[in-house]
């Protein structure tokens, strides 16, 4: 039997705080089919849900029958959102390379646009997986008034007030805040390496550079040369060698 969610006790977040926001650069995008005019204008809105959702899509995570559906309007916004995250990629990647709390905190973050508000709301909502699926759980978010009441049918999920007046440095995006592996898995996987460089580049800027002609071109090839003629066979004089210590013993 599926086990009611349990009561967690919300705290006061940045994306709870009612503000005044001044429409800038700063303030994230929203995406939405209410003022798509255009196929272009679709692309785009299609690829800010693969961003949310995925962070990058290659190729091979696209879901190209969803996308043609979301484009004739037969499913929504909400709708394809929840086929990319009942997606083989999403599963894949995110459900079975994570344990059930990292799951829920990483579908929290893209799917509500916050963080998680505490340890009991991940241990609530993992009971949901536990006994749903993952399915079932994704489900009850898109369900939930949080998400109906801040993106709605027709929006694609941002990472709600993200930029904090007063500081100095915001909120941290989610994919670098949670990213798809955890280290056990990123260490099987073999990222991130470290490439160290054994040679240290200079730039030089293109008016600095020598032209051809120039005499500084061959000024390698003149020390070379210069260094080979200086390396010269030793002089030994005779009259310096112990003929006795060369002959071997009899």
């Amino acid at each position: 039997m599926a086990l009611p969610l349990i009561n967690y006790a919300p705290k006061s977040q940045n994306a709870r705080v009612e503000g005044y926001i001044v429409p800038g650069d700063e303030q994230p995008t929203i995406f939405t089919t209410e003022n798509v005019l255009s196929p272009g204008d679709m692309d785009v809105l299609i690829n800010a849900a693969y961003r949310q959702i995925f962070f990058h899509a290659f190729k091979w995570d696209r879901e190209p029958f969803l996308e043609s559906q979301l484009r004739n309007g037969q499913i929504t916004v909400r709708d394809f959102i929840r086929g990319l995250l009942l997606s083989n990629t999403f599963v894949t990647s995110f459900y079975e390379k994570n344990s059930n709390y990292r799951y829920v905190e990483q579908c929290v973050q893209r799917v509500l646009g916050r963080d998680v508000y505490s340890e009991q709301e991940k241990i609530a909502w993992s009971i949901v997986v536990a006994t749903k699926g993952y399915g079932g759980f994704i489900d009850e978010l898109l369900n939930s008034d949080e998400y109906l009441d801040n993106f709605g049918y027709d929006t694609v999920p941002y990472q709600r007030r993200r930029n904090l007046p007063g500081r100095d440095q915001g909120e941290l995006p989610f994919n670098i805040k949670s990213p798809r592996y955890d280290s056990y898995y990123r260490g099987i996987l073999g990222f991130p390496q470290i490439v160290w460089q054994n040679e240290i580049r200079r730039f030089i800027p293109q008016d600095k550079k020598p032209k051809a002609g120039d005499p500084a071109n061959y000024l390698a090839t003149a020390r070379s040369i210069a260094s080979a003629q200086g390396k010269t066979t030793p002089r030994v004089s005779t009259g310096s060698l112990d003929y006795l210590a060369k002959v071997p013993r009899r």
